[in-house]
């Protein structure tokens, strides 16, 4: 069973890898260690966040011989963005995603009412939520502070830090700057529409990435693996189209591979598996996510990725939203 690939340049054991998440450290403390370590060791891609919680180099430290991809947010301060983008070209980074899903931060409720925030608050709740919890102080006491290891200067709810460091005003001109300043392969992070799409392959970027941020930006956004097969049919000649959201199981990235797309990016399952068990943690996702592709390959009957078409995907139409005049009030 061949679940090799090629993506943005380079190989790929599995067709997927570990998506950008700021505040990893937050979810346990060894963080993007642990992931940068445990994706070097199975032959796949892994993804540093601007807002990650530990630097461009001591990932690169983590996973020395293996493929580092960096996440960029245009901040205000052009200047901040265009040091963080010298710094991962000088570290080996062969990939840039290129964001352009938040250009302000999401209400965010939950977080705002749970006053979540880095470093964390120790609010009377906090604290009797991680009573019963000793490890947790422990890694609060004992580790690092937690903190944006790639920026100069934190503090706030994370709301705060999105606002004060997104730019509404991004735009083609800033990809242009960026693309001069980068050396290697550029894609366009939190593409949902096909005109953008179209677009993007015209200016001649590398690759794009559908993504709504998980949903955590905008939840009436579109749903990427709906927009899929419109996209790949547009510019699937052009450009190489990855797709991440909702990807939490091995034949979530099966289908997404059969309706076009070059490589998907797995965030959620990545952090659950980080949650429970650190480095062995998100060595063991990493080994289910492999045997669900795997297994879901089998039982399609077919031997590599290749192989896999739009016929072998069936997506529900109730998912579908309906198409402008299509709306009818019988259900």
């Amino acid at each position: 069973m061949d679940t090799s690939t090629t993506v943005f340049g380079g190989p790929s054991a599995l067709p997927f890898g570990i998506a950008p998440t700021g505040f990893t450290r937050l979810m346990q403390t060894e963080g993007e260690i642990a992931g940068a370590g445990a994706a070097g060791a199975a032959g796949i891609p892994f993804t540093l966040s601007t807002l990650g919680t530990t630097s461009i180099e001591d990932v690169r430290a983590a996973n020395p011989h293996g493929r580092n991809w960096f996440q960029l947010y245009v901040m205000r301060d052009r200047e901040v963005s265009y040091d963080l983008v010298r710094r991962a070209a000088a570290a080996g980074f062969d990939t840039l995603f290129f964001t352009v899903d938040t250009p302000v931060a999401g209400a965010r409720l939950r977080d705002k009412r749970n006053g979540f925030s880095i470093p964390p608050q120790l609010t009377l709740r906090t604290v009797l939520d991680a009573a019963p919890r000793p490890w947790w102080w422990f890694d609060l006491l004992t580790t690092p502070t937690l903190e944006f290891a790639s920026l100069t200067s934190t503090g706030g709810t994370v709301g705060e830090l999105l606002d004060a460091a997104m730019d509404p005003s991004i735009s083609f001109d800033d990809l242009a700057i960026i693309r001069e300043l980068w050396p290697n392969r550029i894609v366009v992070k939190g593409v949902q529409n096909v005109e953008d799409s179209r677009r993007l392959a015209d200016l001649g970027v590398d690759g794009i990435v559908l993504s709504n941020h998980g949903g955590r930006q905008l939840d009436r956004a579109p749903v990427p693996f709906h927009l899929l097969p419109q996209v790949v049919r547009e510019v699937g000649s052009d450009l190489e189209v990855a797709i991440d959201t909702g990807i939490m199981n091995g034949a979530d990235v099966v289908a997404s591979i059969a309706l076009g797309a070059r490589f998907t990016l797995v965030g959620r399952a990545y952090l659950y598996g980080l949650m429970a068990g650190g480095r062995a943690g998100v060595d063991r996702t990493i080994e289910i996510l492999r045997d669900q592709v795997v297994r879901t390959m089998k039982l399609l009957q077919v031997a590599s990725l290749d192989e896999l078409t739009p016929a072998h995907v069936t997506q529900l139409t109730r998912l579908v939203p309906l198409r402008p005049g299509l709306a009818s009030v019988s259900s």
